[in-house]
């Protein structure tokens, strides 16, 4: 099966998150001042069960999908992700599985996620001073945790590892040159993500976004940079390498260059909505079709139909039409999406 959009853009890659709930509380998706430590996340009973994320896997994947990146929430709160991953690897003809985490729990799930067949792990990393780093996340002493993640995520074999720097003026953009020289390795892509509109409650400011030309001409100055050509169709970041020789480094441009006419993104929430994009007030509920009672030969065909017909209805394309929208405009947010 095959379907493209109403911009003939394919369907390539799915976000699926598979818990909405994050121990940490970062100021631009979950600020600890509106997800207070007793805050009422989804119920197990609310959750996608994991045979239902392996029977939408399943489709997605039959639909063309190349690439699944299991999102949260934080992922590595929910038992049973290394035997879901395994699953579909096993079981599916996905090309490629990718992990994005707060990188908490890192270190004692790094072996069991590759023995389980994960690709690729993205872990967010906004600062690497321990200051800047509570101030961001809301969590005091643990940056170093994070840090031994990533090395142990090394010492099992996943490399490179991409780290993705949420960069906010006033809060962390003087730190820009030292997250630079210490991701600057082989064994991880630093990636800085200009600061976006996602959800409504982070208030999110243009006056705090810091674009990635002034990000790179920074950087350039210090450790010269040559671009690098996009590996595939679709890619959301800008590469270049160190002239070094030394690593990778990326640069992912929502706000100052917008890449919708080549998204190939879904996203399904935690719950089961379907999403067509980052930036949408709303979802289709597969949860609802996947609860039916109906034969599962029926549920399956009334799923690949709605996807189906969901995306030929697509024509998202948020981020090069922001400066028509309304600042107010109500948007789902980031922790359900999984970014």
């Amino acid at each position: 099966m095959h379907t493209i959009d109403q911009l003939k853009r394919p369907l390539k890659d799915l976000r699926l998150s598979v818990i909405d709930a994050c121990n940490f509380r970062c100021n631009y998706c979950m600020p600890a001042e509106k997800f207070k430590s007793n805050y009422k996340f989804l119920k197990k009973s609310e959750l996608l069960s994991w045979d239902e994320l392996f029977l939408l896997t399943k489709i997605f994947v039959d639909f063309g999908i190349e690439k699944l990146r299991l999102t949260g929430g934080e992922p590595l709160l929910r038992k049973g992700l290394a035997d879901f991953i395994k699953k579909v690897k096993n079981e599916t003809n996905i090309k490629q599985i990718a992990l994005t985490t707060n990188g908490y729990y890192l270190k004692e799930n790094a072996k069991q996620l590759k023995a389980s067949g994960l690709d690729r792990l993205t872990v967010s990393v906004d600062s690497i001073n321990e200051n800047t780093f509570a101030k961001l996340t809301g969590q005091h002493e643990t940056l170093p945790i994070i840090l031994d993640g990533i090395k142990e995520a090394i010492n099992v074999g996943f490399s490179p590892i991409k780290i993705n720097a949420v960069i906010q003026k006033g809060i962390n953009e003087h730190e820009i040159l030292e997250l630079a020289n210490h991701f600057k390795k082989k064994e991880t892509i630093l990636r800085f993500i200009e600061y976006m509109d996602v959800g409504t409650i982070n208030n999110w400011d243009d006056s705090k976004v810091l674009f990635s030309s002034d990000i790179l001409s920074q950087i350039n100055e210090f450790f010269p940079l040559q671009p690098l050509e996009a590996q595939y169709y679709g890619e959301v970041a800008n590469r270049y390498e160190y002239t070094d020789q030394s690593g990778e480094i990326g640069f992912i441009s929502s706000i100052s260059q917008p890449f919708c006419q080549n998204c190939t993104r879904a996203r399904v929430t935690s719950d089961g909505k379907f999403y067509t994009c980052l930036f949408a007030s709303s979802g289709v509920s597969l949860r609802k079709i996947l609860r039916s009672h109906y034969s599962d030969k029926h549920i399956q065909q009334k799923l690949i139909e709605k996807i189906a017909d969901s995306w030929a209805k697509r024509e998202d394309r948020y981020s090069e039409d922001r400066h028509l929208k309304h600042p107010k405009q109500p948007k789902t947010e980031m922790y359900q999406l999984g970014g």
